[in-house]
């Protein structure tokens, strides 16, 4: 029988704070460092699943909605939403949070992970349990996701 996890063991958060080599010519956050961020996020949400040494497969959507200045706190979530037979979706929602702990969205992004062995091949992970009605609504978004960029791939994109 397959392995199985709940999405809350996994789930991470990471808190930067915005300092002036992460500036931008604009005076924003520069995208790259973000991107970089968001992409260690993805890894350590789905070691944390897997319990594997895992490689980037893609970034299916990052959303920069709105920007982030120097000094301010950047929250980064990562949680499962999906996961294949040796590949894992996270969510990295992004949020710049105030000194009153309020957070408000400033990117979201799904990342495609792949669990692979010591010699890079895939690998089997465990299956992702949903706890609630949010989580199984992001199970099957994750489904047609999935279904998606399987017909990208077919199609050359």
């Amino acid at each position: 029988m397959k392995t199985m996890k709940r999405v809350q063991d996994s789930q991470t958060e990471q808190v930067y704070i915005i300092r002036s080599q992460h500036i931008n010519p604009q005076g924003r956050l520069f995208g790259g460092y973000l991107m970089q961020w968001i992409d260690e996020m993805a890894v350590i949400v789905s070691r944390r699943h897997s319990g594997k040494s895992v490689t980037t497969a893609s970034i299916d959507n990052l959303s920069f909605k709105a920007g982030a200045y120097q000094n301010d706190m950047v929250v980064l979530v990562g949680k499962l939403t999906y996961v294949g037979r040796t590949s894992m979706e996270v969510r990295v929602d992004t949020y710049v949070e105030d000194y009153a702990g309020k957070r408000r969205s400033i990117n979201r992004a799904y990342v495609v992970m792949v669990a692979v062995d010591e010699n890079e091949n895939p690998v089997e992970v465990p299956g992702l349990i949903m706890g609630s009605e949010a989580e199984q609504a992001e199970w099957l978004a994750g489904e047609k996701r999935y279904k998606l960029r399987k017909q990208r791939r077919i199609e050359g994109f």
